[in-house]
């Protein structure tokens, strides 16, 4: 069993989550302490809950410490299994949080995993469900890994109730991502959404991103998606945001996005999410740096030599980084000083039991 600080460097809850992935995927059994020791309030959260209950119920895990506001827990997986599952974090919770547990483990299912989950689709925070359909999705399929993902319901703070439906194809072994050249961005794609707010919300946020971008000389489409009660996508509190992201000659699509917040300008929300998306194609970055750290996951259990470059190595990279290397001896990371920082990583090449040659 590999015992795991959950205070080391960010301290939050992405130790515990990439720990579990990691364990469920390879089998090795982990104890995580100190759980979230650095967050205001320690402790496991209510989707930190659902999450490690949606891996163990995947991989039959024997759990321990598994409550809320729990500072330590023991995760000891046996088997992975394909299936339908339905987990309910219960509360506004993220439900792409729950998912970036799910994923790594479920690439090496003996059959298709299936699995509706419901809580908030578009947290501070977190990715919005947007981010993983349009750039997480499209990136990890370079690696050949699939997964379709389809938004019945959105779901904002304080009342939840988004439902994501996931589809996920296993893989006989994750093949290394090489994003070494941006290219040029070919154009700039993006959904501005509002639910239960005036129509203009969305439409002023689209707007405000669309001067910013086109004034920095691209091609930019934004779509409304503009949600009233009793249209069933519809959320059950008022919430809205937009997501961008830029896709690019070299392969690489970079993301960002701002979330609407009460007192907040509309075009400020459109703003910082252009002002973001142009840092990030300024310094040549092929991927972005919230991308960045949800990679690492996929890169340490990839066959091969992983390259990517980000504009800045945050504080939840470095920690995957960490975290990798502590579970996976036999893995191994470069950083390349350059316009931007490049990430070198030699994978373990993890294959799929179930898959024969």
């Amino acid at each position: 069993m590999v015992e795991i600080d959950g205070s080391m460097l960010e301290g939050g809850g992405q130790i515990l989550r990439m720990s579990v992935a990691l364990s469920a995927a390879t089998g090795i059994p982990v104890r995580v302490f100190n759980i979230r020791a650095k967050r205001k309030e320690p402790g496991l959260k209510a989707q930190h809950v659902t999450a490690i209950k949606a891996v163990a119920a995947l991989v039959d895990a024997e759990v321990k410490g598994l409550a809320l506001g729990s500072r330590e827990l023991t995760f000891k997986p046996k088997s992975i299994r394909g299936g339908s599952f339905r987990f309910d974090v219960g509360t506004a919770g993220s439900t792409t949080l729950v998912l970036q547990s799910l994923l790594p483990a479920a690439a090496f299912a003996p059959s298709r995993v299936n699995a509706e989950i419901i809580g908030g689709t578009n947290n501070p925070l977190a990715p919005p469900v947007d981010y993983v359909l349009h750039v997480l999705r499209p990136t990890i399929a370079k690696m050949g890994y699939n997964f379709d993902i389809n938004v019945l319901r959105r779901g904002f703070y304080p009342k939840g109730g988004g439902i994501v439906r996931v589809s996920i194809t296993p893989v006989a072994k994750l093949k290394p991502i090489r994003l070494e050249d941006i290219g040029e961005v070919k154009v700039i794609r993006g959904v501005s959404y509002s639910s239960r707010l005036p129509d203009h919300i969305a439409k002023r946020m689209a707007d405000s991103a669309l001067r910013a971008l086109k004034k920095a000389g691209f091609e930019v489409e934004i779509e409304l998606e503009i949600l009233q009660p009793g249209h069933p996508k519809c959320a059950l509190n008022p919430g809205c945001g937009i997501v961008l992201w830029a896709e690019t000659s070299g392969g690489a699509i970079l993301g960002s996005d701002s979330l609407g917040e009460v007192g907040k300008p509309a075009e400020k929300v459109g703003e910082e999410a252009a002002v973001r998306l142009l840092e990030e194609i300024e310094v040549r970055a092929t991927v972005d740096r919230h991308m960045a750290d949800q990679l690492i996951v996929y890169m340490t259990l990839a066959e091969g030599e992983s390259i990517i470059k980000v504009r800045e190595l945050s504080m939840h990279t470095l920690t995957c980084i960490e975290l990798s290397k502590k579970l996976m001896p036999e893995v191994s990371f470069e950083i390349r000083e350059d316009k931007a920082k490049v990430i070198v990583c030699k994978g373990i090449g993890l294959k799929n039991k179930f898959f024969t040659a």
